[in-house]
């Protein structure tokens, strides 16, 4: 039995590389976030793979993009990565554990804002 697709979305991704093949420019579109064509220095791609039970992934950065840079990119990561898993499995207590970790993350990187 074929399930109802109301609708169909896509989030596209195009990478320049260079001779290398490294990134050296980043693009990406999604139609049901009215982003077209939007710049990026970096992504991490998760996929679960329900076959294989496995996570399939991707991640790349131009190589423009800053030790700095990284680094914020990781700590947002990090706790998207919390706020997501709580709300996904109710599981409160190991995501503020994780956010926790986030905070000590930032510290040892030296990227808390300043007071």
């Amino acid at each position: 039995m074929a399930e109802n697709v109301a609708k169909t979305s896509s989030i596209s991704i195009q990478i320049d590389l260079d001779a290398n093949h490294l990134p050296m420019k980043m693009n990406w579109s999604a139609t049901d976030g009215g982003i077209n064509d939007s710049e990026a220095a970096a992504f991490l791609l998760s996929i679960w793979d329900v076959k294989e039970k496995n996570t399939m992934k991707i991640d790349l950065w131009t190589k423009d993009m800053t030790i700095d840079e990284m680094k914020q990119f990781f700590h947002q990561t990090l706790l998207t990565m919390a706020d997501t898993f709580e709300k996904a499995t109710g599981e409160h207590l190991i995501s503020e554990d994780l956010r926790d970790y986030c905070y000590h993350f930032a510290e040892k990187m030296n990227i808390l804002p300043s007071e």
